[in-house]
Order: C-alpha cells, then structure tokens, then sequence
C-alpha cells in the first residue's frame, strides 16, 4: 500500500479533525439508516466515523495508520459512540468476508492510495448486494482562491509532483466515476459539492493546514527529497498562504466529485 502522502502533523490533523458527517458526506446522508452496519475506510481520527455513529447501528472504522486510530476513539468516547470498532485495516485488501456491511465509506482516501479500482472493488466486496459504496474526492485542479500572491502559485504544482510521486492521484474528484466503472459498478450517481473558506478565522486555519504543511509535515520532506522544491521555495510557499489569509478579501473553495454506488 502507498504511505499516506500527508502524514499526520498537527498541520494535517487540524483539517481531518475539522472534518463533520455533515460537512464532508452530504451525498451519504440520505442513504444512512438505523439498522445499518457501515464500514469506513480511512476514517483518521473518526470525526465523520462518530458522526455516521449517531444515524447507525454500528460502524467500523479502519485506517493505515495505528497511532491514529487511538485519537479516532478517543473521539468516539467524547461523543459517546459506543456502537464504533476501529482497526487497523488497508482498503487494496479489506479484512473482511463478502457482504459484511450495509454501506461502505471513503473520504478523501482513493487520491492517496496506489490502485483506487482494486480499492473499490474490495469495497464492493465487502458491501452486501444492494447496499451503498460511497466516495468523495477532492480535486486539486479545480481549486481556485483569490487573491493570488505569487507564493501561491508555485503551491499547487509542488503538491501535484509529490503526490503523484508517492503514487497517489490528485485529481482524483473527476476520476471517481471512471474508477468506479472500472471497478464494476453499473448503478452510481455522481455529485460535487465544496468547501469554501473566506471568513478571517477561516482564512487564518486554512493557511496554517495548508501553508504550515508545506514547512513542517511529510508533504515538505518528500518535495525536498523528490527535488520538487527547495526548503527556501516552501518557505516561500508559507509566506504566500499567509498573505493570502491576511487580505480581507480572501477566499478559497475546495471542490469534491462524489459518487454513491448501488452494490
């Protein structure tokens, strides 16, 4: 399996812990039922696992990397989810017998990972027939900010060569479709909705996630080490996001594809 590009920095942490059922699975919602059994695949620190928690009977939540999924139960304690299990789990090979669950969820995980179809797949696999596979993907190409200070423009591209040096695809929000055909779903209803960020609080943690991740997370080491970038050109980088959160006119979206597939 593809390390996770990201890691998991505080810079990292802070976005995957802004993260609702509400404000990262609206195209889930409506398919949640009381007597569901749900796997979510790459659920990090469980803030939308607790949250498809409250609408369920149980829910499993996998994820890579071990360390966090003690902070994801954590979360789920605060929460009182007591009908939430997490494991160590990878989503090419799911531990699971066919038709174990109800619905089947990934957020922001196909971009990371080094075969989405075999991915999905495996999550049709588990999926009980007639059940819900469901996915949402940013798409780094379609983001769009304003203004555009010049640190920002080299942003995008030096993310773009890590992530797709590590295996990973970050257009991944207009590819969803296309992958789940490929995966072998004929039933799948595609969406996009987005995040936008304009406010000064927002501007202000979004340039730390974002900007910070570019000098202190995994994302900075793999581009010095890939060549992408110098550490003088991310510091550079930095100081563009920060510019871009201290004008009161600052805005930011995030588009995500999103695609709900009959099992």
């Amino acid at each position: 399996m593809t390390s996770y590009t990201h890691g998991h920095h505080a810079t990292v942490l802070s976005s995957h812990e802004w993260r609702t059922a509400e404000n990262s699975a609206p195209h889930l919602l409506p398919h949640l039922t009381p007597d569901a059994e749900v796997l979510d695949v790459g659920c990090g620190p469980g803030t939308i696992t607790a949250g498809i928690a409250a609408r369920v009977a149980r829910v499993t939540g996998i994820d890579a990397a071990a360390a966090v999924l003690e902070r994801a139960a954590a979360h789920a304690r605060e929460q009182g989810a007591a009908n939430v299990a997490f494991a160590v789990g990878d989503v090419h090979a799911l531990d699971f017998p066919d038709d174990s669950f109800d619905v089947v969820h990934a957020h922001q995980v196909l971009q990371h990972i080094a075969d989405p179809v075999r991915a999905l797949a495996e999550m049709r696999r588990v999926c009980r027939p007639g059940g819900i596979v469901a996915a949402r993907e940013a798409d780094f190409g379609g983001m769009v900010w304003y203004p555009d200070p010049p640190g920002m423009d080299a942003w995008r591209p030096v993310y773009e060569k890590v992530a797709r040096g590590n295996g990973g695809e970050p257009h991944a929000g207009r590819r969803l479709v296309a992958w789940a055909h490929a995966a072998g779903f004929a039933d799948v209803t595609a969406t996009v909705s987005s995040w936008c960020y304009a406010t000064p609080q927002e501007r202000e943690w979004w340039s730390e996630t974002w900007g910070g991740r570019m000098v202190h997370s995994n994302v900075a080491e793999a581009a010095v080490a890939g060549g992408h970038a110098t550490r003088a050109e991310l510091d550079a980088i930095y100081a563009g996001w920060k510019e871009w959160a201290a004008d009161a006119d600052g805005w930011f979206t995030v588009p995500h594809g999103e695609i709900v597939c009959r099992a």
